[in-house]
């Protein structure tokens, strides 16, 4: 299981993205955080991504979110400034679970505001259900919680396929860009920023891994422990706030999903970010803090 880091001036003068980096070591790994805003600011908010993302991609939230908060966004092993792996094979469900935990233990998290998209739900959501002590609240965007019990959509099995047939020479940038409702608003500065923790393909193995690790049958790696989330997530009593974008086609209906499964999920607003994509964060980073500022906001005037 050989393992490689993305070399420090890869990093170097990203397009707007002035943060420094924090490491922290996960079950003998190197994992990178981002760390923003007071230490002991008013809240603790852990951002996670998902496929083919990093922490960039919280970029445009993480200035309003930290003015008065501490904001953290954690890149899964094989993505960002994290350690990765060289073999598809040596990407798991359970390591990543195993790594967020780590995480959560390691940086000593508590009252979590939990904010997840793609990946980050599969993963993040199942870590909360498992260890709710850990968390205050919960902001869930354009993410599911397969089980194999559910037909996968023709989207996601097209992707899959994109994905499985190109393995490691995954084109990162032209993903992003491929999955936003404005691709011509993001520039080539900042593409080559999502594409920066990947000098070359042999960095790419949790980036090709991760569509081939969604469940498709009920007995996956994966399937079981989404599925004992789904129940936990049935009595959740702690605020939890789902907010999809209007052009996703992968995750269009999930919404509905999770305001059932989540009781208090009826209790928030009903928010709908419109003119964006999968990748709603790129495109509407500064509006979703806001929801997630007048969230926080709501629940202390209580």
């Amino acid at each position: 299981m050989p393992i490689i880091r993305t070399p420090d001036e890869q990093f170097d003068n990203l397009s707007g993205f002035p943060f420094g980096p924090h490491y922290v070591e996960v079950n003998g790994l190197r994992v990178h955080h981002l760390d923003e805003g007071p230490a002991a600011g008013l809240e603790t908010i852990l951002c996670l991504h998902g496929e083919p993302t990093w922490s960039y991609l919280y970029r445009k939230m993480i200035p309003p979110l930290a003015g008065r908060h501490r904001v953290l966004a954690m890149d899964f092993i094989g993505f960002g400034r994290s350690d990765k792996y060289t073999g598809i094979a040596d990407y798991s469900f359970q390591m990543h679970y195993d790594t967020v935990v780590g995480f959560i233990e390691a940086v000593d998290l508590g009252h979590i505001t939990l904010v997840v998209q793609d990946w980050g739900g599969l993963i993040g959501l199942t870590v909360a259900a498992d260890r709710p002590e850990r968390f205050a609240r919960l902001v869930i965007l354009n993410t599911f919680l397969p089980t194999g019990q559910e037909p996968a959509g023709e989207a996601f099995l097209r992707w899959r396929a994109f994905a499985e047939r190109l393995g490691t020479k995954l084109p990162v940038g032209r993903v992003i860009r491929g999955a936003l409702t404005h691709p011509e608003t993001i520039t080539e500065e900042e593409l080559a920023a999502y594409e920066a923790p990947f000098p070359d393909d042999s960095y790419k193995a949790g980036a090709a891994a991760f569509p081939l690790l969604v469940p498709l049958q009920p007995d996956d790696p994966g399937a079981a422990e989404m599925r004992q989330a789904r129940q936990a997530l049935a009595h959740w009593s702690k605020p939890a706030l789902v907010m999809f974008s209007d052009g996703d086609p992968i995750m269009r209906g999930a919404d509905h999903f999770f305001r059932r499964l989540i009781p208090t999920a009826a209790d928030q607003p009903e928010i709908t970010i419109r003119n964006a994509g999968h990748f709603l964060q790129e495109e509407k980073g500064e509006e979703i803090a806001g929801y997630i500022l007048d969230l926080i906001h709501r629940e202390s005037r209580e």
